[in-house]
């Protein structure tokens, strides 16, 4: 979970309490910036400061202070993919983590439809966020879903999921064949499948298998 600004100062060391206040106070002077080039080949002072969170203020708090950063900067575009394409899988997700607080419209869908791509599952789990669940489409958010189920995320980490999957038929339909495929190859079928498919109102719809399904046990996602 993402810290607040005051959480932060009251966790964090004085050194780094101080590091973290001069790195928001450059990524404000940047986003106030009358002649800020966003496709400047030279990435400011605070991109910098972003991929030094986790030595300075730990790696348990740098998800929290690289969101910050994003924040403050009004991070446009440019920076974000920079940051993405060229960071670490930390550096990765805390991006994926901040994309609904930043006014990027859809143009960052291309880095949420990357992570989901990965077999990462902690950056799959922060692709399916608020913004995901805003801006993916009716495609490619069931397949997300499926992606979830597939790599063992738990299906908690999809934002909004009850609103999108409700009365959604050809996801129901998705699950159901997704659920008999492996059963099929003798697999279980992951625990979250039953609670999306009931979510969609389909649930009771379904032609019940000839023999009970093995289920696997639900996924615990790591902090």
């Amino acid at each position: 979970m993402l810290r607040t600004r005051d959480e932060l100062d009251a966790e964090l060391g004085g050194a780094a309490r101080a590091w973290l206040d001069e790195a928001l106070a450059e990524a404000a002077h940047d986003a106030a910036r009358d002649d800020r080039d966003d496709s400047a080949c030279a990435p400011p002072p605070w991109e910098l400061r972003y991929a030094a969170a986790g030595r300075h203020c730990g790696p348990h708090h740098a998800d929290s202070v690289r969101s910050l950063l994003l924040v403050e900067a009004r991070a446009p575009l440019a920076s974000v993919t920079r940051l993405y394409r060229q960071g670490t899988a930390a550096e990765r997700r805390a991006v994926l983590l901040t994309l609904h607080r930043l006014d990027l419209g859809d143009s960052a869908l291309p880095l949420v439809e990357d992570a989901l791509r990965t077999n990462d599952t902690r950056l799959v789990a922060a692709a399916v966020g608020p913004y995901a669940a805003d801006r993916l489409d009716a495609h490619a958010w069931r397949h997300a879903v499926l992606k979830c189920l597939f790599s063992e995320v738990p299906v908690q980490a999809v934002a909004r999921l009850g609103d999108r999957a409700r009365g959604d038929a050809e996801l129901a339909r998705m699950l159901t064949d997704f659920a008999a495929e492996r059963t099929a190859a003798g697999r279980l079928v992951p625990a979250g499948l039953s609670t999306v498919l009931d979510l969609t109102g389909a649930a009771g719809e379904q032609t019940a298998p000839a023999t009970p399904v093995p289920t696997a046990p639900a996924p615990t996602q790591e902090p």
